[in-house]
């Protein structure tokens, strides 16, 4: 038994791996850009208080709960990756893993944008001292926030990024093209999120960011689904990292990592 479970485990992960990436790339969809394109009008605060007024349910389902979905696999994702790639190298495994979590973790807290945003046209009564104009006024602000606020996380998913690349084109297991396809999508996403927050100017993604990110999404998981990894090159690689983890946490026991348990 032991020995099928060390053999079905990693194809196992990387079946759920794929899963969850697949589901936030899903909702991912609904919550940045269909919700959004739905509600906010640029430049007409006036228009969009009132589609948020009117689609309330759009911005709590849609951009609020499909975000918790997301968040939710992120923090999965997270810990599956560093598990399929920990043979390659623990540490940046582990550093890969904490940048995605960093990410993660901004957005949570960016939610609390789209909060602010629907208790301003909630019509309660402590926001009778506010004129309409600057309830609509505040309303484009938090929106405003909460699209720096996910430009901020994203930045820290770049890291993730090259690092995923690295770790899928030296792993053995994964097809080294795909590793390269997240090299160059972690350089499109090096430059559309540090332009994003430091130029006024820069506005728009550029279409070429735009697929060379959206080829290596989309990939990888499919890879990962339908083909999952090289069991017989994960288990060695495993085999040739366990002893040093090992020693990382104090132990000679010479089995294989957990994962492979």
């Amino acid at each position: 038994m032991t020995t099928r479970t060390a053999e079905t485990s990693p194809l196992v992960y990387a079946r759920v791996a794929g899963v969850l990436y697949l589901l936030i790339t899903v909702a991912a969809i609904v919550a940045h850009f269909y919700v959004p394109s739905n509600i906010v009008v640029p430049g007409d605060a006036a228009a969009t208080a009132s589609n948020i007024a009117a689609s309330e349910s759009l911005l709590r389902i849609g951009g609020i709960g499909s975000e918790l979905i997301i968040l939710m696999s992120e923090i999965a994702l997270s810990v599956i990756l560093f598990v399929l790639l920990e043979p390659v190298n623990r540490l940046l495994s582990l550093v890969a893993a904490a940048s995605r979590l960093a990410m993660t973790a901004i957005h949570g807290i960016n939610l609390l944008n789209y909060v602010f945003a629907l208790l301003l046209v909630s019509g309660a009564g402590y926001l009778t001292v506010f004129e309409t104009s600057q309830l609509q006024s505040l309303v484009m602000l938090f929106l405003d926030a909460h699209s720096f606020g996910f430009t901020i996380g994203i930045a820290f998913l770049t890291l993730h990024v090259f690092l995923l690349g690295y770790l899928i084109f030296r792993s053995g297991y994964l097809p080294k093209v795909l590793g390269i396809l997240f090299l160059v999508a972690g350089l499109g996403y090096l430059i559309d999120s540090f332009a994003l927050l430091l130029s006024s100017s820069y506005e728009t993604t550029p279409v070429v960011i735009t697929l060379a990110i959206a080829i290596a999404e989309l990939a990888f998981p499919l890879w990962l689904l339908f083909k999952g990894v090289n069991i017989e090159r994960w288990k060695e690689r495993a085999l040739v990292s366990a002893p040093q983890r090992e020693r990382s946490f104090g132990h000679s026991s010479g089995k294989l990592p957990h994962v492979a348990d």
